[in-house]
């Protein structure tokens, strides 16, 4: 049941803030067009992951998008998928219940044109099929169920305006059901081609649950560091990315939450800001640093901390595990930090198509400072 949805509903659409026109380049060198940001169609994109459920909804404006409304909940969709191998009940009602709010603010902007796509949890569920039938059936949203290569497309369509001039880049996006590695050329036009991209079935929530048996906290964050660099060396070497590295050839941009979180917690924010995080440049030694000061926090101090919070505290040190395994591999000085991934890449393939000329490569860019080692 894929496919490009346009929503209808009774209520007015929620309108942002009124400004003037504004010229938009259009695509292949063409005249510039006029294009209001004010009565610009209106698109949507919903994610549907193994840990989280999120909308966007948003208006062409300029070269960019202009964000009108969105949403975010942790479902854990994926909770033991990789055991029993299907979705289970609570799962799914939870799932559904978050894309029930979904599809009551998308009412509150009729003609909407939705994209909406389901990741890992439903790639790996035997009864998938049944669930997007459900989800159409109470919702009438059209999940849409994409494989790895579609993922990954998405994922560095957003964030390639966060990549500069140097020739590799190391892409990744770390989920509740697997964690994607693109290894990209880019050109001196700044135009990306994906030279190879690996998958893994190792998420945060799967990785969690698979090492829920190992008591010692410490012992299971270095199992789980070892098994994902084994699992990303056949695919650097093969890829000869260890050749690269010496002449500052490789860049790396991140985009999960886990990512995103590290850089909150350096920045020292009081909350968590996106326009803060979007955009930065993250240390590596600053990200060994967070890495220890998460492994000494006690539960609750996870829970209360404002950039990580109750439902993603338990999840931080599979996540920490995996981002200290990418590190490993690649040991750059720093990364991009984008907090941006499929919501944004399928905005952009959707505006696009109708003939939008976008790029988003709005985001505020400035370099996190080091955070104390005692921290």
């Amino acid at each position: 049941m894929g496919g490009h949805a346009v929503l209808d509903g009774p209520d007015k659409p929620a309108m942002p803030k009124p400004g003037t026109a504004v010229h938009a380049p259009d695509s292949g060198g063409q005249s510039s067009r006029i294009v209001d940001c004010i009565t610009a169609p209106i698109y949507a994109a919903i994610d549907l992951g193994s840990s989280n459920c999120r909308l966007l909804v948003a208006r062409p404006c300029n070269d960019g998008f202009k964000v009108i409304d969105a949403f975010s909940r942790v479902v854990r969709l994926g909770e033991g998928v990789r055991e029993k191998g299907y979705l289970c009940e609570a799962a799914m009602d939870r799932a559904i219940d978050a894309l029930r709010v979904c599809a009551k603010k998308l009412r509150r902007h009729p003609g909407a044109k939705l994209r909406a796509v389901a990741t890992e949890a439903c790639r790996s569920a035997d009864n998938r099929e049944e669930f997007v039938r459900r989800v159409f059936d109470e919702t009438v949203i059209s999940l849409d169920i994409i494989n790895p290569d579609e993922e990954s497309r998405l994922a560095l369509q957003a964030c390639s305006a966060l990549l500069d001039e140097r020739p590799y880049a190391v892409v990744f996006d770390i989920g509740g059901g697997s964690t994607e590695i693109c290894w990209i050329k880019v050109d001196k036009t700044g135009k990306t081609q994906c030279i190879e991209t690996l998958s893994m079935p190792c998420g945060v929530l799967c990785l969690t649950e698979r090492y829920a048996t190992v008591e010692e906290r410490r012992e299971r964050f270095e199992a789980m560091r070892t098994e994902i660099r084994e699992r990303l060396e056949e695919f650097a070497k093969r890829n000869c990315c260890s050749d690269m590295l010496d002449d500052d050839k490789v860049q790396m941009v991140g985009t999960s939450g886990t990512v995103t979180t590290f850089c909150g917690i350096a920045l020292g924010l009081e909350r968590y800001e996106r326009h803060k995080v979007d955009g930065s440049d993250l240390r590596f030694d600053d990200a060994e640093r967070v890495t220890e000061l998460l492994l000494r926090m006690g539960s609750d101090k996870r829970k209360g901390h404002p950039c990580i919070g109750n439902q993603r505290a338990e999840l931080m040190d599979a996540g920490a595990a995996i981002f200290a395994a990418i590190r490993d591999i690649w040991p750059l000085a720093t990364l991009k930090v984008a907090d941006r991934g499929l919501r944004e890449g399928i905005l952009v393939d959707l505006m696009r198509a109708d003939g939008h000329a976008i790029d988003p490569c709005d985001a505020r860019r400035h370099t996190v400072s080091h955070i104390p080692a005692s921290s």
